[in-house]
């Protein structure tokens, strides 16, 4: 694939002592996609170092909607093949220093990914007032807010709890700083899984970038929304394939579900539905003779072109892209799994 105009032109601009920024979806965008799929990442990867390139945070690390730089690539005498190595080899230490590659790949749940970790959250100063805290809490429907003198320095966490563990104790309360409680913070780079362990003691954590600045907090809530957005597909999948073994089930001999098995696949012994792969299922029952053994006074060539549509989404969902599937793919697992189920239901 050829290097989109937009790349190009980015790239001439920081040979020219320019710093290009851009969005991760921008990026994608140049390429023609919308979300970082496994080849589309490889494909993005191999152009950016074929053009001695990288992007800062790497775009993989962060939430779809953040921005980005382009940076060129700084190569040890080593890495260009000179004295003392022949191969290229790119540095991975996310501790280097400015000069030094980021560019190899990182898990896919960083903290960085959601889009809470990248909002700069609303914020008060020591001195301010509780009226003014709770007002703020009230207004934006928050439990608790970071107590900052500026934008990397923080004092501490004003919350709902902490305001009423010092006035059930009797305390002055005037202040933000009369009710604060201590704060946890984590860099941007944080494995989720590991924050999840914090926001579990602790309720809320806050995020600090590659700079220094506080970049966004992260709650319990934030963490649940971001694993249903990842697990609602895997589990409207098993619904879909439940129902479909359950319709095959019994209404098929054995040699029609070996007939449908994949020709490429022939040691594998097919004795009932659940032996059948779903492109086996869509195999099978697109042949209008087995169809019509379903008897479902449905479609066939509507049913079909759908469910072929749900195999489709399948294999996206199956590669376990973390930026998820998008809002149209989703709502077709919602409506094909409905479907199925009131058609079960109606016996």
């Amino acid at each position: 694939m050829a290097t989109p105009k937009d790349m190009k032109q980015a790239v001439a601009d920081l040979k020219e002592g320019r710093t290009p920024k851009f969005t991760v979806r921008q990026l994608l965008g140049w390429y023609g996609w919308e979300r970082r799929g496994k080849w589309i990442v490889k494909i993005i990867r191999r152009d950016l170092a074929k053009n001695d390139v990288e992007t800062s945070p790497d775009f993989e690390s962060v939430y779809i909607d953040a921005t980005v730089s382009l940076r060129q690539v700084v190569k040890s005498a080593i890495e260009s093949g000179g004295k003392g190595g022949a191969g290229v080899v790119t540095k991975s230490d996310t501790s280097a220093g400015e000069g030094a590659s980021t560019t190899r790949i990182d898990p896919a749940h960083r903290i960085s990914r959601l889009k809470a970790a990248i909002t700069k959250p609303i914020r008060v100063a020591p001195t301010e007032t509780v009226d003014k805290a709770v007002t703020l809490m009230l207004l934006h429907d928050f439990s608790q807010l970071p107590i900052m003198t500026s934008e990397r320095d923080v004092k501490g966490m004003i919350s709902w709890r902490s305001l009423g563990r010092k006035l059930a104790l009797g305390k002055k309360c005037e202040t933000v700083q009369d009710c604060s409680e201590p704060h946890h913070v984590v860099p941007a780079s944080a494995s989720m899984f590991d924050v999840i362990v914090i926001i579990a003691q602790h309720d809320v954590v806050l995020v600090r970038d590659d700079v220094n600045i506080i970049s966004g907090i992260v709650t319990a809530a934030d963490v649940n929304d971001q694993f249903r957005a990842l697990a609602e597909p895997f589990l409207l999948l098993g619904d879909i394939e439940t129902s479909l073994r359950h319709f095959i089930e019994g209404r098929f001999n054995p040699s029609d579900l070996v007939s449908a098995k994949d020709p490429d696949d022939p040691e594998r012994e097919v004795e009932s539905a659940g032996d059948l792969t779903f492109g086996e299922y869509l195999r099978l029952l697109e042949k209008p003779a087995n169809w019509s053994k379903l008897r479902l006074g449905l479609d066939r060539k509507s049913f079909i072109s759908e469910l072929d549509n749900i195999r489709q989404i399948r294999n996206d969902v199956m590669h376990f892209d973390p930026d998820g599937i998008d809002d149209a793919a989703l709502e077709s697992l919602r409506r094909f799994a409905k479907c199925l189920d009131q058609l079960q239901s109606m016996g």
